[in-house]
């Protein structure tokens, strides 16, 4: 992936509404999942944000709803972001100041790997690459500003 583009303030840059499109494909097995929905980052109370993904997972043939919440709490500057699951545990820090970031986070025997591109300020990427000894997933994120803020 090339260069990204910058952002001096992230929770600024993310607040809003964002048409959310990801792609699952399992390395191993072949298999193949999208998911389809909306992304809302609001005010969380204290500072931050709280994002709300919300929309259709679609697994080998069978659509159900799917839902994700975090928290998106300020980092030590501006360019950064503390994320954390919904209940309050670490899950990533994020640095946009140069447009891309790279984060790990292990979990239990797996561990997740994120790259982070913004393309502009009405679009960004996640490539997350899960390997382990039971799973090597790798799921594609693109969104899309979906209101003028």
């Amino acid at each position: 992936m090339g260069a990204g583009w910058p952002v001096p303030d992230v929770l600024a840059y993310l607040a809003g509404r964002w048409r959310t499109e990801r792609a699952v494909v399992d390395l191993a097995g072949g298999a193949e999942g999208r998911f389809t929905g909306v992304t809302v980052f609001g005010p969380l109370d204290g500072g931050g944000l709280l994002s709300r993904e919300d929309g259709r997972f679609t697994w080998q043939g069978v659509s159900r709803p799917a839902e994700r919440t975090l928290r998106w709490l300020p980092g030590p500057t501006p360019n950064t972001a503390d994320v954390r699951f919904a209940d309050g545990r670490p899950f990533h820090l994020l640095d946009l100041a140069e447009g891309r970031h790279v984060a790990d986070h292990p979990c239990a025997a797996d561990l997740y790997r994120g790259e982070f591109t913004v393309l502009d300020e009405e679009r960004w990427r996640t490539v997350w690459r899960v390997g382990g000894p039971a799973k090597d997933l790798l799921l594609t994120t693109e969104y899309v500003r979906a209101d003028a803020s």
